[in-house]
């Protein structure tokens, strides 16, 4: 159904609708917390200094000018995570905090013993 172009858009919508609903209901039962977040520019800005650095779908790597050079993928993770953190409480959380493998190789997660 998602291939007929006049409903694909509405079809994808409800679909991340009902994915949400299913964490959120997930969430509750195992206890967890669950925080939407939203994903504008996550791939483009760095978890380092937090600089936007433009690219396209097809580069895979994150390559800053302060030296950070990752995984897009797991960039844009490490800064999905500081704004879930700083949604919750976590004062001062930002994607420096959160286990920055550019300049800590032995970094943890923020709150992590």
């Amino acid at each position: 159904m998602a291939k007929n172009h006049c409903l694909a858009k509405s079809i994808n919508e409800a679909s991340w609708y009902q994915f949400r609903v299913w964490v959120k209901y997930f969430g509750k039962v195992f206890k967890r917390v669950t925080v939407a977040v939203n994903p504008q520019y996550t791939s483009q800005e760095c978890s380092s200094c937090g600089e936007i650095v433009k690219k396209t779908l097809s580069t895979r790597t994150h390559a800053c000018e302060c030296g950070c050079v990752l995984d897009r993928d797991e960039n844009a993770a490490r800064i999905i995570l500081s704004r879930g953190l700083g949604t919750v409480g976590h004062i001062g959380t930002s994607a420096l905090d959160v286990g920055n493998a550019c300049k800590d190789e032995t970094s943890t997660l923020v709150g992590a013993n």
